[in-house]
């Protein structure tokens, strides 16, 4: 007699599959792949401490409740809630609730070889660029993936057509709008021709007080000889959960140098996913997190050499107050074609409250012999003998430790190639050490 084993499902995953069983009865261009990701989330549920990738992010305990999808929101509500990196010259899009709002996106006057977009308007067409969505995988299930992949609806979709120099750089804003928790699905795709170059920045926020949920994905083809900067700032509510996924696919001579800043979000977790196809190429995946009071935040990612002369470098800082946990955690595949590769990756944690908790796990899964590849994580208090220093010249406590840490995440900030960006990620950084102080 065999025996049914069904799992047991928490509130959340039930709430899920049956937002998942109204995909059933959609028929669009992407029909196809979201049953498939719906599938695989019914059968595989929320990840937890068992699932190697997630044990230190336990999303099945942390995600107690499944809120609804959001609705449409209101145009000027989202137009008052979009507030970060308004200073940065910039064009903006603007997706509220996972959808693109036409009325406050500037789609006019573009620049030559740049095409922008909503996925939405691009599904409706029938445009080839819609097959592309769905092409780049983990390799590996991925929860959040899967549930954006089969709820979302709307985002942006953005082309560079080859040797297009686009000077501006294009500002995605994601934004809650909304007065209950919701969730929201945003789907972007973005396409850099050979030869091309494009600063392409996100961000996210919301209202305080709502716990609502954000999930967010953006696939990321990156051509030969290509140069893309991407840059993103996460400063959601602090009752929010925060999902990300950012799948890259780069192609030969490219450099592609990404920065991710997080500050919000009661629970946030950001995975990143390169594979290198192409020879000769150079990334750098850096980032920085402030955290305060009992959130949590992971950063994860997967570097995959596949081909030989490659270069990816990883820095990350966090800096953890209160009761906060800091998560990172970094793997390098070096694959046996992939000889001359050169990989290195570093996290830094700055921990200033006792409570607080830094999780690393940096791995290496090398299976070529000719490479340079190596990793590091530290952990630990501001160096007592410069708080000393800084304090002996009058400097208040709250002062002296802002000045540290500040130089602390300065590193990281600095990598961000684009003046007025850098600027306004050292200014989010002063002030929430302002705030703290």
């Amino acid at each position: 007699m065999n025996a049914d084993i069904r799992p047991i499902r928490t509130p959340a995953e039930q709430a899920l599959i049956a937002e998942l069983d109204q995909l059933r009865s959609v028929n669009d261009r992407l029909g196809d792949l979201r049953l498939a990701a719906a599938r695989s989330f019914e059968e595989n549920g929320l990840p937890h401490r068992r699932v190697e990738e997630w044990k230190y992010t336990d999303l099945r305990t942390l995600m107690r409740d499944a809120v609804p999808v959001a609705g449409t929101a209101a145009v000027a509500e989202a137009d008052a809630r979009a507030k970060l990196l308004r200073e940065v010259e910039a064009r903006r899009i603007v997706v509220a609730n996972g959808a693109v709002v036409p009325e406050l996106s500037d789609f006019s006057a573009l620049e030559e070889g740049l095409a922008l977009r909503s996925l939405a308007d691009v599904i409706a067409s029938g445009d080839d660029v819609a097959a592309r969505i769905g092409g780049i995988v983990p390799g590996r299930y991925d929860a959040a993936l899967a549930l954006n992949t089969a709820l979302a609806k709307d985002g942006v979709v953005l082309e560079v057509a080859a040797g297009a120099h686009i000077e501006r750089p294009v500002h995605v804003v994601h934004v809650f709008a909304g007065s209950a928790p919701a969730a929201s699905y945003a789907r972007s795709l973005v396409v850099v021709g050979e030869g091309a170059t494009l600063t392409y920045v996100e961000s996210f926020e919301g209202p305080a007080g709502i716990a609502y949920q954000v999930n967010s994905a953006t696939e990321f083809y990156v051509g030969d000889e290509t140069h893309l900067d991407v840059v993103r700032l996460q400063d959601e509510s602090a009752s929010a959960i925060h999902l990300s996924t950012l799948l890259f696919e780069v192609g030969r001579r490219t450099q592609l140098h990404t920065f991710t800043f997080a500050t919000g979000a009661a629970v946030a977790r950001t995975s990143l996913y390169a594979t290198l196809s192409g020879e000769d190429s150079h990334i750098a995946f850096n980032g920085a997190t402030l955290l305060k009071d009992r959130q949590h935040s992971d950063s994860t990612l997967f570097v995959d050499h596949k081909v030989p002369g490659c270069e990816s470098r990883e820095l990350f800082k966090t800096v953890l107050d209160d009761q906060s946990r800091g998560v990172f955690q970094g793997k390098i595949v070096v694959r046996q074609a992939a000889q001359k590769t050169d990989g290195r990756m570093m996290s830094r944690a700055l921990v200033l409250g006792d409570d607080a908790e830094m999780d690393n796990k940096p791995e290496l899964e090398i299976f070529a012999d000719d490479v340079q590849c190596g990793h590091g994580a530290t952990c630990g208090a501001i160096d007592d003998e410069l708080l000393f220093y800084l304090r002996a010249r009058g400097i208040p406590l709250k002062e002296a430790q802002s000045l540290l840490v500040q130089a602390f995440v300065g590193e990281a900030i600095e990598t961000v190639e684009h003046d007025g960006l850098r600027e306004a990620l050292i200014a989010c950084a002063e002030g929430w050490l302002k705030a703290r102080a």
